[in-house]
């Protein structure tokens, strides 16, 4: 069996990439010029890269008929939500373009290809108290370009499948993270924060953004474990939660990271990190996908966090 998983050298592709190796899966990944390596240097020998700029139609349909893979783990996207206030237009025109030339080619080469979306819990944007758990029959009331760009790929799988037949498998994960997390995500970034301090790379003082924010995470290892699973059992053209089912705030998370340190640690509030609008909970029900694959969380969120300040330890 073969799978391609686009933006394999990324936080979640890497863990992905990893997973599929130890099913015996052949990997194939998609970079791109400016790709960073690090997160796959030890894969290297394991797996096949194929340069592919996935907004060029050209260059993913070559793609697509040199490998005509059976499973696609489609990871690739802008994902930084603080970027998407910046660059609305390049957001959204990177993570729809690129999903439509995957889908255009697959339905031209005729292949069975199973293809994982990966969407996200920020399409539910504005939810309201009495909303929560969030069900995947919520309404979408997106809160940024990032979150109407992944409403638009979610609704392309659902289109592709009922138009075409494709087999999509729409997977609307809620925060996740763990070792590789990139910097500028908030769990990431408060454990390296805290390792520069330890390190005497900067002064004693943390910088923060919204702390009230509630938020759902779930292990990375768990949440590629899910994807596996959404297309060996999950019904094609349906949406599916990936999420905890807990919710800690932003502040607890600190909190937590701060408890593995014995710096003194003084925390201030940086209002270059507060954005226009925010979501203000994001507490997922997951009984949905459990119910069609058995998948569950098995990662305590204090062994995730844990892991995490001992990637940024161990980075030089």
């Amino acid at each position: 069996m073969k799978a391609l998983v686009t933006g394999i050298s990324g936080f979640v592709g890497s863990h992905m990439a990893e997973f599929l190796l130890r099913e015996g899966v052949e990997v194939v990944g998609t970079i791109r010029n400016r790709s960073r390596m690090d997160h796959i240097a030890h894969l290297l020998k394991d797996i096949r890269l194929a340069e592919c700029e996935l907004r060029d139609p050209f260059s993913v349909e070559s793609l697509i008929g040199t490998e005509q893979p059976d499973l696609i783990f489609h990871l690739a996207a802008q994902s930084f939500v603080p970027t998407s206030w910046n660059s609305p237009i390049d957001t959204i025109h990177n993570n729809v373009a690129g999903e439509v030339n995957l889908f255009e080619a697959i339905r031209r080469f005729g292949l069975g290809t199973r293809i994982q979306i990966a969407c996200s819990s920020e399409e539910y944007g504005q939810v309201e108290p009495d909303e929560t758990p969030i069900r995947e029959t919520n309404p979408l009331r997106p809160l940024s370009p990032y979150a109407i760009s992944k409403v638009a790929q979610d609704y392309l799988g659902y289109q592709y499948h009922k138009s075409y037949g494709l087999h999509v498998v729409r997977t609307i994960t809620f925060n996740h993270t763990g070792p590789r997390r990139g910097e500028n995500f908030v769990t990431s970034n408060f454990a390296k924060q805290i390792v520069d301090i330890e390190k005497g790379k900067k002064p004693p003082v943390i910088y923060v953004g919204n702390l009230d924010a509630k938020r759902d995470f779930t292990d990375v290892r768990d949440v590629v474990r899910g994807y596996w699973l959404a297309l060996e059992k999950g019904k094609p053209g349906e949406n599916y939660n990936i999420a905890s089912g807990k919710c800690y705030t932003i502040s607890e998370v600190l909190a937590l990271l701060l408890s593995f340190s014995e710096v003194k640690i003084e925390v201030k509030t940086d209002p270059a990190r507060l954005r226009p609008s925010d979501v203000e909970i994001l507490l997922g029900d997951y009984r949905k996908f459990n119910e069609a694959t058995g998948w569950a969380p098995e990662i305590p969120f204090e062994k995730t966090m844990e892991d995490l300040i001992e990637y940024w330890r161990a980075q030089p």
